[in-house]
């Protein structure tokens, strides 16, 4: 192979040539390997006491021996993990929607009717009276406000969300 037939330094041949960037890749620390490491004898642990010793781990909210503030703190009430969270909406709201309009919850939003539609959907509550014959899709609906929609010639339809809402600018 003569000079001329040599190949450029960035040249790539195969994967055995591959490196990283200068300053890319940092070497770990090796702590407890002696004193000339700089890092030896209590290996950055101190002295003495359970940080010290091998198995230690930290728990969470444990503030060494004294009493934790989840502790302390006195328990009140009931928290139902299964809780459904709706956006509540009254049918006396609806008389600015048209005379047989079929209304989703998506559209209940862009009507103003309800500021979000939370995480499981639209409820529609009785207080308020309407009078147009409305046909709605919500999440869920009580007996009072199903009968008054009913009675002004509407339907109510039980729905599952179509999809999870994204907005999170409120």
């Amino acid at each position: 192979m003569s000079e001329n037939d040599a190949k450029p330094e960035n040249s790539f041949t195969g994967l055995g040539d591959l490196s990283s960037p200068e300053g890319a890749m940092k070497t770990r620390r090796r702590v407890g390997r002696g004193t000339g490491s700089g890092r030896g004898k209590t290996s950055t642990r101190g002295h003495k006491g359970q940080k010290s010793r091998s198995g230690y781990s930290r728990k969470v909210g444990f503030e060494g021996g004294q009493m934790p503030l989840q502790r302390r703190l006195p328990k009140r009430g009931f928290n139902n993990r299964f809780q459904k969270e709706f956006s509540e909406l009254n049918v006396g709201r609806l008389g600015v929607l048209a005379d047989g309009a079929s209304v989703d919850a998506d559209a209940l939003r862009a009507a103003g009717l309800v500021r979000k539609v939370a995480k499981d959907g639209v409820k529609l509550l009785g207080e308020g009276e309407v009078n147009r014959a409305i046909h709605l899709k919500v999440q869920k609906c009580s007996g009072a406000a199903r009968r008054k929609i009913e009675s002004a010639g509407g339907s109510v339809e039980i729905v599952a969300l179509a999809s999870k809402p994204e907005d999170k600018s409120e």
